[in-house]
């Protein structure tokens, strides 16, 4: 098996399935409970929670466990949005956010707050002046991606705090599910206030994310019931996904310390195979993109879907758009802002790799790829 789809979700480490079933089955008590059971949980819960704080740089304080990256995101957006409505009700996004952060700045929109979508360059990145100009005296949250998930592109996240430096009133959330692990970020340096996290992302398991939330910051929260996590996120913490992802994260970011530059290797030799082929346009940046997503579009009317079946033929996966949206079928948001036309964008195909990819897989990929190519060339003519 060849998996390319590491966007999407990406294999857990046998240690941290190992992890996972040790905590679930010994340490199975509610970490809110008054007894041992429940007071060894709630260690492991403190633990974790001080380990990620220290992996990411931040205070134990700051990390808010949900239940993955689109509960984070909806509790960013929404949890900004009703805290400081009486500041203001003007958002600033970018077009080619995930519809984790679309989908409720729309909802939001529906419910009177005001929200600018700033177009993106062919590169699909924004810049800081469009940020600069965008900005009013009622915006009252300003969310940006750090890492596109289907092209790669990397925003100028840096930049765009520093700018928001000198608008204080105005709160900055990053998507950073595709970029850690992956992409340095230091959160504190870039002035993030809010920070967006996912563990099935870096091999840890679904079910549980993670949401930085700088100290100082305020948000309404989007479940009441038992006061969980600072009294921010009720319900029952999942502590055995939460203790896996401690020890994924870990893992992941030892990885990228002695692994990256082979990452970037074998990316950089898939894009030198892919250029070879003529039916395939490839639409990731050469330039600020990430080391583990590739963007390519097929020529000629080929329908990306049943390119994506002819490979799974082989055991060789990759995926079309991004994973929340690849059944819809429409083209993608992301590279029809990158204006690339519509015949590209319904045909887009995203390669991501993990650090488990291998130089010795590209031939075998490529192939299959060719040979899929030419079975639906035979089928468009």
């Amino acid at each position: 098996m060849i998996y390319l789809d590491n966007s999407a979700t990406t294999k857990p480490f046998p240690e941290v399935i190992d992890s996972f079933v040790t905590v679930a089955t010994k340490y199975f008590g509610n970490p809110s409970s008054l007894h041992e059971l429940g007071m060894k949980s709630e260690r492991l819960l403190t633990q974790a929670r001080e380990q990620i704080a220290a992996a990411l740089e931040v205070k134990p304080s700051e990390i808010i466990f949900t239940s993955g990256g689109t509960e984070a995101n909806n509790f960013a957006i929404k949890g900004v949005a009703f805290q400081y409505r009486h500041r203001g009700k003007h958002i600033i996004t970018t077009a080619i956010e995930h519809p984790s952060v679309s989908e409720p700045c729309q909802q939001l929109e529906q419910l009177g707050f005001e929200v600018t979508y700033l177009p993106v360059n062919e590169h699909g990145l924004v810049t800081v002046e469009q940020v600069k100009k965008a900005l009013r005296e009622d915006t009252i949250l300003v969310s940006i991606m750090h890492v596109n998930n289907e092209v790669g592109a990397i925003q100028p996240v840096e930049e765009i705090g520093a700018l928001l430096a000198h608008y204080p009133k105005t709160i900055f959330h990053v998507d950073r599910v595709q970029g850690i692990s992956k992409v340095p970020l230091d959160m504190k340096k870039a002035r993030i206030d809010l920070c967006t996290m996912s563990a099935h992302k870096f091999h840890g398991l679904r079910g549980a994310g993670i949401l930085y939330v700088r100290q100082g910051i305020r948000l309404s929260p989007l479940l009441a019931g038992g006061g969980q996590e600072m009294q921010l996120r009720s319900g029952t913490e999942n502590v055995p996904a939460i203790v896996a992802m401690a020890k994924a994260l870990r893992i992941a970011l030892e990885k990228y310390d002695k692994q990256i530059d082979y990452l970037w290797e074998v990316k950089q030799t898939w894009l030198n195979e892919l250029k070879a082929i003529p039916e395939i346009q490839i639409n990731t940046p050469v330039e600020h993109s990430a080391p583990h997503i590739i963007n390519f579009s097929l020529k000629h009317g080929m329908k990306p879907e049943v390119f994506v079946h002819e490979l799974a033929k082989s055991d060789i996966f990759v995926s079309t758009t991004s994973a929340c949206s690849s059944k819809k079928k429409a083209p993608s948001k992301t590279l029809l802002a990158m204006g690339v036309g519509d015949e590209r964008a319904e045909s887009g195909i995203r390669i991501s790799l993990s650090f488990e990819n291998t130089l010795e897989e590209i031939p075998l990929a490529v192939a299959a790829m060719k040979k899929a190519i030419e079975k639906l060339s035979e089928v468009t003519r």
